[in-house]
């Protein structure tokens, strides 16, 4: 009984394959027109599933094939571990299909475009450009005034079991390459006479050009080596590795706490855009950090993007992305820019209402770097 149920659940099993139509001679009855490929798809599958040698050659008896079977395609087979009867049957169809075409050649996989890097000229001169685009970055930008939300996590275990810490929502303004803080939300209820120091927890600046000028600035001593193709917002970008050691870095990190301070040297990745050679996105990762200091890692993604001002585009901070390591525990701060627009003295009084609003996340696909395309 058992057997007559494997032999049932096999047939079965073809019916999907058998559902096609061809220009075979006329069949027999009982008979199952098949093609070469199919039947080894269907003996490897038999295989993989280990099913029941005689339920298998059983069916394979049955059926007629519509092109040539050959003896090699029997072996290979036979050493994947198809049983003897199974090889028997199969060998029986090795000769009643010799005189039959052979399968047509299976279809060419689809080219895939592969991106050569650029030659090491052209990296050096899309290098040169994006260090001049860079440091003349802090200059380009104009006064004016947005909406800063941190939205802050916490894992005291140490083992990225996140927790929500708060979210700080400020207003912003940048006048004459100077930032000011004004908290107007924390975690969606308005606030009045708080200071950004007095937030506690974990801060960051320079968001606004500092980072970028510090990599690309000649006494930074920047090493940079180009990486890769990427997409990120739909663009393609070159990326380019880069390494500031120690005695040249200017990125500082602060404890409040022991009130100690520490200038690490540090690594990562700058994207540029491979039209505007602009920088997109900058990563950090600190290096050599003493391992007396309460942080042990901080690493830091800062994206930009293009914000309308007064009608006219200038590149701009989307999200920073901080994470600290401590002996202990973890802190992760999301940072984002939202609502940009022009400085004047009335905008700096009042910043409206949609300022004091909680502004919703900036949606992943805007952050998350694709294939090159």
């Amino acid at each position: 009984m058992s057997r007559l149920r494997s032999t049932l659940a096999l047939a079965a099993l073809l019916v999907p394959a058998l559902l096609f139509t061809c220009s075979a001679p006329v069949i027999a009855a009982g008979e199952r027109p098949m093609t070469a490929p199919q039947l080894v798809s269907f003996i490897r599958s038999s295989i993989q599933l280990h099913q029941d040698d005689h339920a298998v050659a059983d069916v394979v008896k049955r059926i007629k094939l519509t092109n040539r079977l050959d003896a090699k395609t029997v072996e290979d087979l036979q050493g994947l571990g198809a049983g003897p009867r199974t090889v028997a049957a199969l060998k029986q169809l090795v000769t009643a299909s010799a005189s039959l075409p052979e399968p047509p050649p299976p279809a060419p996989p689809k080219p895939v475009l592969v991106l050569q890097p650029p030659n090491p000229l052209e990296q050096k001169r899309v290098l040169a450009e994006v260090t001049q685009n860079a440091l003349a970055y802090v200059e380009s930008l104009p006064n004016f005034i947005c909406t800063q939300v941190t939205r802050r996590h916490i894992d005291p275990t140490g083992t990225e079991s996140w927790r929500p810490d708060g979210v700080i929502q400020e207003h912003l303004s940048y006048v004459d390459h100077h930032e000011d803080y004004k908290v107007s939300m924390i975690d969606n209820k308005p606030v009045v006479g708080v200071n950004h120091d007095q937030l506690g927890g974990n801060r960051s600046s320079g968001e606004f050009g500092s980072m970028l000028e510090d990599i690309f600035e000649p006494s930074s001593q920047a090493h940079f080596e180009w990486e890769r193709w990427a997409t990120l917002r739909g663009r393609r970008m070159h990326v380019f590795s880069y390494r500031i050691l120690r005695p040249y870095s200017k990125y500082s990190i602060r404890d409040d706490q022991s009130g100690q301070t520490i200038v690490p040297g540090y690594h990562g990745l700058v994207y540029a855009d491979s039209e505007t050679l602009h920088v997109m996105r900058i990563t950090m990762e600190c290096d050599d950090i003493p391992a007396s200091f309460p942080v042990q890692s901080a690493t830091e993604v800062l994206d930009y993007d293009f914000a309308n001002i007064s009608g006219e585009k200038f590149l701009l901070p989307l999200k920073a992305d901080l994470r600290f390591r401590s002996h202990t525990a973890l802190v992760w701060n999301e940072i984002e820019f939202h609502l940009y627009r022009k400085f004047s003295a009335d905008s700096a009084i009042s910043f409206g209402p949609a300022d004091d609003t909680p502004a919703a996340p900036i949606p992943e696909d805007q952050l998350q770097e694709q294939p090159a395309k």
